[in-house]
């Protein structure tokens, strides 16, 4: 698997605030979008994210955001490793991604940006 970053989550409560630290601090601008409840703002190498805490909880599960050239090679070595695939891959609004529960109990989400 090629990884190519990580992006950090972030779990705010007021976004509009934090997209301005955030932007100063990384020297990007804000590309924003919805998951469900929950409006996220991607600046540099964060997730920010805002919304139901419901629906936050469940992210807040998710360590860090992994972007690799193709979920699928990704998919085949996670589960050479032994991880659990909890979901995906699926298709979303930027290419697709999956997420795995390594053996060791940490959870991360796996990205790429290839057309579902």
């Amino acid at each position: 698997m090629n990884i190519l970053g990580t992006s950090l989550r972030v779990c705010v409560d007021d976004l509009e605030g934090a997209i301005g630290v955030y932007e100063r601090l990384t020297g990007a601008e804000a590309l924003r979008f919805r998951r469900g409840g929950v409006a996220v703002a991607a600046v540099g190498c964060f997730f920010l994210m805002s919304g139901p805490e419901r629906e936050l909880s469940i992210l807040r599960k998710i360590t860090a955001t992994i972007a690799v050239t193709d979920v699928d090679e990704a998919l085949d070595d996670l589960r050479s490793v032994g991880a659990d695939i909890i979901a995906g891959p699926v298709p979303t609004p930027i290419g697709r991604n999956l997420v795995a529960r390594h053996p060791d109990g940490t959870v991360f989400e796996y990205v790429d940006r290839k057309a579902g």
